[in-house]
């Protein structure tokens, strides 16, 4: 497997694998998490040019400096779609990821040629009441002041359904062990204030909502509140998975995935 590259955007070093040479697609990964979440989706080099980055203060990547909000990763992101040449790609989001996304439609409308967005959030502020994000942000805060581990501890086991490899558990609880708590910190209050509400229904780009029928992180309200607000989107329920529904099920998902972006590229 090919090892990461970097580009420097804006002064930060964001880490990057590109994979294949077919038309190109960005995928972004959960908060906390990092490019391995996407692992099962590297497959999908055989159609795509498939690129997998670390969200600033993930991974690979520089720590972005504490006052960023979505906003600041959205433009981050558009400067590094145009600095490694994609063009307009195929933007698959993963909860934090899929907010990001959103964002980014919203900063650049014209520059996703389709969006996908997986256990999507509309901003926890556009998703949940102002008591579980408080609830969440608060223990996210306490746990990373324990260290990392102590995050892995409270979380992992939200982000799966009951009959997931425990394979993909160690694995997510290797990603959530590796969390750098000053970019963690950013990270959840960015998705804290934010509040996408207002743009679904601005949404130019082919979309795609899926969802888990086991996520306890974004449950099916949040996600057919997203599927209804933005014209013309389709939702796809996933049996048996929870968040991680990429992971847990990854050959519905890329079947689904590249069923998606064929009909997308026919339009």
């Amino acid at each position: 497997m090919r090892s990461l590259e970097s580009v420097d955007v804006d002064g930060l070093r964001i880490a990057y694998r590109r994979v294949g040479d077919g038309p190109p697609a960005v995928f972004l990964h959960g908060g906390l998490a990092d490019h391995r979440e996407w692992g099962a989706q590297l497959e999908l080099a055989d159609e795509l040019t498939v690129v997998v980055w670390d969200a600033p203060g993930c991974g690979r990547s520089s720590d972005p400096p504490e006052w960023f909000r979505m906003n600041d990763y959205a433009g981050t992101l558009a400067r590094f779609v145009d600095a490694v040449g994609l063009g307009r790609p195929h933007v698959i989001g993963l909860s934090f990821g899929a907010t990001l996304a959103l964002a980014l439609a919203r900063h650049a409308p014209s520059l996703p040629r389709t969006l996908v967005l997986v256990s999507p959030y509309a901003g926890w502020a556009g998703s949940l009441t102002p008591e579980t994000v408080a609830e969440r942000v608060e223990a996210g805060l306490r746990a990373l002041d324990r260290g990392p581990a102590a995050l892995a501890e409270g979380l992992v086991e939200t982000l799966f359904g009951p009959h997931a490899d425990p394979r993909l558990v160690e694995l997510t609880g290797v990603m959530l062990g590796d969390v750098r708590p000053e970019g963690a910190r950013t990270m959840l209050r960015a998705m804290a204030e934010c509040d996408l509400r207002q743009a679904l229904g601005r949404v130019e780009s082919p979309t795609l909502v899926v969802h888990g029928d086991r996520d306890v992180r974004a449950p099916e309200p949040v996600a057919r509140a997203i599927h209804e607000a933005i014209p013309g989107s389709t939702l796809l329920v996933l049996p048996g998975v929870g968040h991680q529904c990429n992971m847990e099920a990854p050959a519905a998902f890329n079947a689904a995935l590249r069923s998606f972006l064929h009909g997308a590229d026919g339009r």
